[in-house]
């Protein structure tokens, strides 16, 4: 109980910032929907900057291309390699305020921080820092995306985010080709990282299929880039602790429920309202039939940088 009371303590401050975010956005109501939803990205952005700055590395990627399941793991990494209690999840600083050799690692999809700093066009906000890029198949991406917006996503991050409005019928196909939500904007997300990371002073670009072949190794690179040792028993017992079957499993016992909503099922009843759903490589051609398969394929090969070693239709790397 001790350890949830300090774990509750030191998210004290994230939670009164969001109060305050949350206040500030309702007061906005008289200023009509544009300049309310305007208001609270550049608030959250605002939030998000501030902890780019004080953060020691940062790991970015697209909303679901492994995230969670490297924030499991590496919770589990540090958690063996310094003695920390199994039921905390690493968010940002919570870990290092436990044990200062651990670094403060923020955790962003990259959503808000421009709408502060106005920087759309580059990655400047980030040069000086240490950055993990994680990706995903732009198609796995976008399949996954669509079960986050059907069975996960609160309407309020909907209208945020520009995804389709709550309660909307949209065909999975429809969807993945969408220019706001789909397969369109992953593209030119993943593209302007790709032509920013050189500028970067430290990059490591991982792969969530490279991950999903072999974490222990892919576990190791990111640990050795972040300065911790790379220590085989805590890697071992890291991967162990993020498997599917055991992510599953916490999820359904809410283990980490004093992270918020990131690692519990909407309904348990529906294996697709949950956060660790099918991790499948190539898993979004169940999906679609043939032509539609080689028009999801055709724009990725015709707009994605070869810099990621996607080959075309394969939705693993080349």
């Amino acid at each position: 109980m001790l350890d949830l009371a300090t774990d509750a303590l030191f998210g004290l401050p994230d939670a009164l910032a969001k109060l305050g975010r949350m206040l500030a956005v309702r007061l906005a109501t008289p200023l009509g929907p544009r300049r309310r939803r305007a208001l609270e990205r550049w608030l959250r952005g605002r939030e998000q900057a501030s902890k780019l700055r004080r953060a020691d590395a940062v790991i970015v990627s697209y909303g679901k291309a492994g995230r969670t399941w490297l924030r499991v793991m590496l919770s589990g990494f540090y958690q063996r390699l310094y003695g920390l209690p199994a039921r905390s999840l690493l968010g940002f600083d919570n870990f290092h305020r436990r044990d200062a050799r651990i670094p403060r690692i923020f955790f962003t999809h990259d959503n808000y921080i421009a709408d502060y700093t106005g920087h759309r066009d580059s990655k400047c906000d980030f040069y000086d820092k240490k950055v993990v890029l994680l990706v995903r198949s732009p198609q796995d991406t976008a399949v996954s995306q669509y079960f986050q917006w059907k069975h996960r996503m609160r309407p309020g991050k909907k209208q945020l985010n520009d995804y389709p409005e709550h309660g909307a019928e949209v065909p999975i196909f429809d969807f993945v080709m969408r220019p706001g939500a789909g397969l369109p904007k992953i593209v030119d997300f993943m593209n302007l990282w790709a032509a920013e990371a050189p500028r970067l002073r430290a990059f490591l670009l991982v792969r969530y299929e490279d991950m999903r072949r072999d974490p222990a190794e892919q576990l190791r690179r990111i640990a050795e880039f972040l300065g911790s040792p790379a220590d085989d028993d805590a890697i071992r017992a890291a991967v162990d602790f993020a498997s599917v079957e055991n992510m599953r499993s916490m999820e359904q016992r809410r283990v980490f429920w004093l992270s918020g909503g990131r690692m519990t099922p909407r309904d348990k009843s529906n294996p697709d309202s949950y956060k660790v759903r099918r991790a499948k490589v190539g898993g979004y051609r169940d999906y679609f039939d043939e032509e539609q398969t080689t028009r999801i394929d055709e724009l990725v090969r015709s707009k994605l940088s070869p810099s990621f070693g996607y080959a075309a239709g394969q939705g693993r790397p080349s």
